[in-house]
């Protein structure tokens, strides 16, 4: 039973942590919710900031999960710009800013999310080096493509995942000149294979940009402070005004590390190892998010997954199970992207080497299309493009298991809700 005088701390002020602040309040617990935010902004939603946000089709305030009234109307102690230090597990208390203030705990939750990872080349301090993680690096990106868009001025964007592409699909809307350079052989490769990373290549060649596969960059190069070209290892040099590094993230686990909670193994993505009900190796320490390694069972794997979907969910459920209810994390996999006039969801697990087929159901040269990825007649993930309405049914048939004839998978004339009866 969960006592009104006990206090919950959640570290990390993002869609999980206040999600979980949000519920528990829903719940009904009535004692002590501290949420502990190392930014100055109120906790908000990431996807804007590469998508509606970025773009300037959406204001500002419209990227923050609630309105700055709804903490302290729900009780809520919510301290902004603070970052927490330590954790000690024996005393149940977290240290966190400039003061060094000590707070108790009953219950512990883990938002602490991920951070960019860092170009570790000559030229990164250069004023034109952007990353795109915060509210912050969103309003200097904005403002950053609108001038390059006046001034016919070239991005280049290291790395070709979610991300790059996405502020590269923003920069054309600008009309900025855009540049990607990205090691493997096709965008999005270590997500969707080779298969489908080209139907994003030929989306972002349309719009005008140049990619350059198979080339890594190595080195920034600029005068006065401000950036002028880049050089990639294979002798080329790209002319530039501003370069952005989207070459992934990385989970935030230092605190979780230093108080001594099992981390899991690089092969799954890294971050804070949690069981079913999102609690790490502490019993009463818990982990949502980007920060956070789940059992998935449906795929016989542990995963770290840093989709909105994820934050939005796990938050609830870390919520929830902190409460003593009988809970499991087992969402699918889930998440989106918005590209000039590509819009696409993908359901499911399916990373190079553990499918065996691809099968498209559409018209994959009008880029309307689904895309399912099989393991021995097994759809392991689903990609539907510019096709609606279909999340539910491509989901039902990755939870169902059942072997599916890829003929019938492939023919839209045959509703994929038959496919798992």
């Amino acid at each position: 039973m969960v006592d009104a005088d006990q206090t919950f701390v959640i570290v990390g002020g993002g869609l999980a942590g206040a999600k979980a602040a949000e519920t528990l309040r829903a719940e009904g617990f009535t004692g002590r919710v501290i949420l502990i935010c190392d930014e100055r902004d109120h906790p908000y939603e990431r996807p804007p900031l590469s998508k509606g946000y970025l773009l300037g089709k959406e204001e500002r305030d419209s990227v923050f999960v609630h309105e700055p009234s709804w903490y302290a109307q729900h009780d809520i102690e919510l301290h902004l710009g603070q970052t927490v230090d330590a954790i000690d597990r024996t005393a149940r208390t977290v240290r966190f800013g400039d003061d060094g203030t000590l707070v108790h705990y009953d219950k512990l939750l883990l938002a602490t999310g991920a951070e960019p990872r860092r170009l570790d080349i000559p030229g990164t301090g250069l004023a034109g080096v952007h990353h795109l993680r915060r509210l912050a690096h969103a309003d200097r990106l904005r403002n950053t493509l609108a001038a390059l868009g006046r001034d016919n001025g070239r991005l280049v964007i290291a790395g070709a995942g979610w991300i790059g592409l996405e502020v590269a699909a923003a920069a054309r809307t600008y009309g900025a000149e855009v540049t990607v350079l990205e090691p493997l052989p096709t965008p999005l490769h270590n997500v969707l294979g080779p298969e489908l990373g080209e139907v994003f290549a030929d989306l972002h060649r349309e719009h005008g940009v140049v990619f350059h596969f198979g080339a890594r960059l190595t080195e920034i190069v600029g005068q006065d402070g401000m950036v002028l070209a880049v050089r990639t290892d294979d002798g080329e040099e790209h002319p530039a005004h501003e370069v952005l590094a989207a070459i992934g993230a990385a989970p935030r686990t230092n605190l979780a590390e230093a108080a001594g909670l099992e981390i899991a193994d690089r092969a799954y993505g890294g971050g804070v190892a949690v069981d079913e009900r999102l609690r790490t190796s502490d019993p009463d320490i818990y982990a949502a998010g980007d920060v956070a390694a789940f059992p998935l069972p449906l795929f016989g794997t542990r995963v770290r997954v840093e989709h909105w979907a994820n934050a939005l969910n796990g938050g609830p459920v870390a919520a929830r199970a902190m409460l003593g209810k009988d809970i499991r994390y087992d969402r699918v996999p889930y998440f989106f992207t918005d590209q000039y006039d590509l819009g696409m969801e993908y359901s499911g697990w399916a990373p190079p080497g553990s499918y065996d087929q691809v099968v498209a159901r559409g018209d994959v040269g009008r880029r309307e299309f689904i895309a399912f990825w099989l393991s021995k007649g097994r759809v392991l993930a689903g990609m539907n493009v510019n096709v609606w309405d279909v999340t539910e049914h491509i989901q039902k048939l990755i939870r169902s298991g059942a072997l599916v004839d890829p003929q019938a998978l492939a023919d839209p004339h045959v509703p994929l809700d038959s496919l798992t009866c």
